[in-house]
């Protein structure tokens, strides 16, 4: 018996050696995807989501938010800190990157009369970080900040906006589109998000992350 017994807590102790570790990225990545679903936003501002990096995105006072979290007009005033954890060591993490956050307005809002866009910066780049592990910071500063950021302010009796902040990969042959080809263009409200990736060959975004905020009460 008592050899039975220290057979089989030897076995269970080298199944829990052999066992692979919880890859936290790829069940944050597969996590968003699944809420972009759920709150609309595939397929209604995007046909489709597929991430190569899990974007984490930080407000002063706040910390980093998840999800379709619920925030207030006040957390979300000073322009949030954007990093990205790339899925595996094959994503690209070179090159320019263009920045962009979008107001989505509530769920069930027709989409294709556009959204509003309230940041927006062509040629950031990925930055590393202290080690090897740590999440690669997205830097504008030496990019074209077309829109500075512009904290949500949704109107009264609008509901629960979804706020969508997106990182694309620019291809080489990127091009600034049209009217926002310059520095300092105020918030658009009557961008179309779907035009402004076709003409600028923008793709998917790699990463992204949304949350939500909703107006004074009347």
């Amino acid at each position: 018996m008592f050899l039975f017994t220290t057979a089989f807590t030897l076995s269970l102790l080298g199944l829990f050696a052999n066992a692979q570790p919880i890859d936290s990225t790829a069940a944050g990545i597969s996590a968003i995807e699944a809420d972009y679903k759920k709150y609309d936003l595939v397929p209604d501002l995007l046909p489709s989501f597929n991430p190569s990096a899990l974007m984490t995105v930080t407000f002063p006072g706040v910390g980093p938010i998840s999800p379709g979290q619920n925030l207030s007009m006040q957390q979300t005033a000073p322009a949030p800190n954007v990093t990205i954890t790339p899925a595996n060591s094959s994503v690209k993490t070179t090159g320019n990157y263009t920045l962009m956050m979008v107001d989505a307005r509530a769920v069930g809002t027709n989409e294709s009369n556009g959204q509003i866009l309230h940041w927006l910066t062509n040629f950031a780049t990925l930055q590393k970080g202290s080690s090897s592990s740590a999440p690669l910071s997205v830097s504008t500063g030496g990019g074209l900040l077309v829109t500075n950021y512009v904290s949500p302010q949704p109107p009264v009796g609008t509901g629960l906006h979804r706020y969508v902040i997106m990182l694309f990969s620019q291809p080489t042959s990127f091009s600034p589109v049209g009217n926002l080809s310059t520095a300092n263009v105020g918030i658009d409200l009557y961008f179309h998000l779907t035009d402004y990736l076709s003409s600028g060959k923008l793709g998917l975004p790699i990463a992204s992350m949304f949350f939500e905020v909703e107006g004074p009460a009347a």
